[in-house]
């Protein structure tokens, strides 16, 4: 909540992942310990981040597993509460709960399609417009428009609306697919999404915002770019568009902190037998996964602060040792530290490389963590060479 505090606007990430554990049952009797066992862990946090990309911390997650699945006749009959959607509404009162606890930032939460679920939409009425966190949702469908519309679904009315301009994103590189710069048309409305039926429930209509943003001529071989985005903010123009497109741009960041929670603190390795002792590791590891997307990035908007924000003196110590450095008696710069870091890790910085990545920091990072162990021994036979003590050590 402090680190929220000292920002205009923050973004509330929320979104799922699978964590797949493998293990091999204890053979009673005679048996063979080839055959493994697996089970599927779901987990869903909210983390939470700039419009910068520095990541503050992680709110919030909740952990279950799928004991059954349902079918899809079945889910549509049960309310909400009965339903694995019901962590994307508890996700968004969980971010109003902290816009009311820090009222001087803009709380925006961020949903992929899976998100699109009109509980969510109602929820916002349950909230005061002073406390309410407002929201940025992909559309996963062409919602109906209330009556009151001259448009029967909502893509028919943006496709009516006057183009507001056009706008350039940068794509990543994503499996095969090269990263890549795409020229969206951007185009935006104000409204009235008709509230569906639901068995034993009657919502009202809600009015909000829609922005489209789509690519008309991709490259060859290349799906066209398509973003239909539903919010609660209000978007009257290019700019306010263009804003709200580059904040949803930034829910990329949780796909970064599940690689660096999966494959760097590989929490999928846990031999763990029991929930009780499986989800305090993973909130643990949740700490450390976003520690590391928290030095990674603020190392690159602040890299003349003072090391000290993120690392012990310990630490950059140990480092400077390991790359056989004189240990310097003030500590260095952020930026400094992590690049000596990272190359712990593999990062080359060669004159055309781009700043440190997650993958290379978390890799030096476990050199560093190996190394101030060892420091701390050495200080230990240190003190004990200078000051004597009845402990014997071996």
């Amino acid at each position: 909540m402090e680190r929220c505090r000292e920002h205009p606007v923050v973004l509330l990430i929320q979104d799922t992942t699978s964590l797949k554990y493998t293990h091999t049952p204890v053979a009673k009797g005679l048996g063979t310990l080839s055959e493994q066992e697996s089970e599927e862990v779901f987990l869903h946090p909210t983390l939470v981040v700039t419009p910068q990309r520095v990541s503050l911390g992680v709110l919030g997650g909740e952990v279950w597993q799928r004991l059954e699945t349902s079918p899809r006749e079945k889910r549509r009959l049960k309310g909400i509460d009965e339903k694995e959607s019901r962590r994307w509404v508890a996700g968004y009162q969980l971010a109003c709960e902290v816009s009311s606890l820090v009222e001087e930032t803009l709380i925006v939460n961020l949903a992929d399609a899976e998100g699109d679920i009109y509980e969510w939409f109602a929820e916002t009425l349950e909230h005061s417009p002073q406390t309410r966190a407002e929201w940025i949702i992909r559309a996963a469908q062409d919602r109906r428009l209330a009556s009151s519309e001259s448009s029967r679904k909502l893509r028919e009315k943006l496709n009516r609306t006057p183009l507001l301009g056009k706008v350039a994103v940068t794509l990543p590189t994503k499996g095969e697919q090269e990263a890549r710069t795409a020229i969206l048309q951007v185009r935006t409305t104000r409204a009235t999404l008709k509230a569906p039926a639901r068995t034993g429930v009657r919502w009202d209509d809600l009015a909000g915002y829609a922005v489209l943003a789509r690519e008309e001529n991709p490259p060859a071989g290349q799906r066209p770019i398509d973003w239909l985005l539903l919010t609660s903010l209000p978007v009257t123009d290019l700019a306010t568009a263009v804003q709200i497109l580059e904040w949803y741009s930034g829910r990329w960041e949780i796909e970064v902190f599940f690689k660096v929670l999966k494959s760097g603190c590989q929490v999928e390795q846990l031999q763990l037998e029991t929930a009780d002792r499986r989800d305090p590791c993973v909130a643990l590891y949740l700490i450390i996964a976003w520690r590391i997307l928290f030095a990674t990035h603020l190392g690159r908007e602040e890299p003349h602060q003072s090391c000290e924000i993120v690392f012990t003196r310990e630490e950059w110590q140990a480092v400077h040792l390991l790359h056989d450095l004189p240990v310097p008696v003030s500590p260095p710069s952020l930026g400094e530290m992590l690049n000596l870091v990272a190359r712990l890790g593999g990062y080359l910085n060669r004159s055309l490389d781009g700043p440190p990545g997650p993958q290379t920091v978390w890799k030096g990072l476990r050199r560093v963590r190996e190394a101030v162990g060892l420091l701390q021994v050495l200080k230990r036979l240190q003190y004990l060479n200078e000051f004597g003590t009845e402990t014997t050590c071996v």
